[in-house]
């Protein structure tokens, strides 16, 4: 009975739970939508095309999902490195550090096959990103400084250093602008369908399963998830916290990394200075709304994917502003906060009083059963005196 009643409380709390999230979103669709009507645009005409443009028609959906692949893996860097109770802040610094590592891995290689190329250039992405991360990494486990402060400022100089090598020792030698020359078409990522949705899209999802194995099926995820939650006490069970600091960070860094080299791969095929619109600050944004659950943060990569894809049409149609989407986005991060560390008593409440009525319904039935019998009984029970 006390396992169908915990197995029920968590069905409750998980419905709950989903409500609120679905709460938030209409909230900052509101949000969205009260800004277009001030600035004179209809919501009613300018939402179905939003629609439109993320999940329409194929052309819709193709697009949203390549807006979504470094999303998903920007947001995976943020979550597996908060499963361990650290906040990296870095992962536009980690992707750009990825993009240049194997765009240079790319480009300085020696012809190779295209199955041997581009593996190699997506490692050298990973290891870019990697390395970007560990350097925040071993200061938090060596000297105790902060991950939050170090990693931001680490955004500043991937930025410059990549912004150094495609305007100096990168520069393509045949052209004015401040890229690098295009990958050779063995480190590309395929394009399929047709369309401009490359083979990046399955190393997302592969990188998200990776990711929840990592966490949730294996003893170092077990360690991992300790120190999140108290790392004196993973520390006195003689787990190497300082240890898994480094490497989580490190593996936090991979996950950007490879977000960076993915876009250029199966996108711009080439490096770009201010290639990425944000990416890594909005995986954040795509981490908070997916739980910090490598599987939440594929639903919530495919939603903010496709609020870009939608802003370009909406734009479009109705010549509402693209900046749109970022504030429905922020309202729905400001709401998400709320809703995690404002309104968990609330939850809790909601599901006890659910919890209590069903009991009590419960109780009321086994109470008239009861009844029903004992009164079987004594007429039985007269019966048998009256013969």
């Amino acid at each position: 009975m006390g396992d169908k009643g915990t197995a029920r409380e968590k069905a409750l709390l998980l419905l709950v739970e989903a409500l609120f999230y679905a709460l938030a979103l209409a909230g900052a669709l509101a949000a969205g939508a009260a800004v277009m009507a001030a600035a004179g645009i209809s919501p009613w005409s300018a939402y179905p095309v939003l629609w439109e443009g993320a999940a329409g028609s194929a052309n819709s959906i193709k697009e949203t999902l390549v807006k979504a692949t470094p999303l998903l893996l920007t947001g995976l860097a943020y979550s597996f490195a908060y499963r361990c109770g650290l906040f990296n802040i870095g992962a536009e610094g980690q992707l750009y550090a990825g993009a240049l590592a194997g765009t240079a891995a790319a480009l300085l290689l020696p012809p190779l096959p295209g199955w041997l190329h581009l593996p190699l250039a997506l490692l050298c992405g990973m290891a870019g990103g990697a390395l970007w991360g560990g350097i925040a990494g071993a200061l938090k486990a060596g000297r105790g400084a902060s991950e939050i402060i170090n990693t931001i400022m680490l955004n500043y100089v991937g930025l410059y250093v990549v912004s150094y090598m495609v305007t100096g020792p990168l520069r393509d030698a045949g052209g004015s602008l401040p890229q690098t020359a295009a990958i050779p078409l063995a480190a590309e990522l395929p394009r399929l369908l047709g369309s401009r949705l490359h083979a990046g899209v399955f190393v997302a999802l592969g990188a998200a399963l990776i990711a929840y194995l990592l966490l949730h099926r294996s003893a170092w995820g077990y360690e991992i998830r300790s120190a999140g939650s108290n790392w004196r006490a993973a520390e006195v069970m003689g787990m190497p916290v300082r240890r898994n600091t480094v490497l989580v960070l490190m593996a936090s860094g991979g996950f950007a990394g490879l977000a960076g080299w993915v876009e250029i791969a199966g996108v711009q095929h080439r490096l770009l200075q201010n290639f990425s619109p944000g990416f890594g600050y909005d995986g954040i944004a795509v981490a908070l709304l997916g739980g910090a659950h490598p599987l939440g943060n594929i639903l919530s990569a495919l939603l903010f994917g496709g609020l870009r894809s939608g802003a370009n049409a909406m734009q479009r149609a109705t010549g509402a502003s693209t900046s749109l989407v970022y504030v429905i986005q922020a309202v729905l991060i400001i709401l998400l906060l709320c809703n995690r560390y404002w309104l968990a008593g609330v939850k809790r409440t909601i599901v006890a009083r659910l919890v209590g009525q069903r009991s009590a319904e419960q109780s009321g039935h086994s109470g008239q059963s009861g009844q029903t019998g004992q009164s079987a009984a004594i007429d039985s029970k007269l019966g048998g005196e009256g013969a």
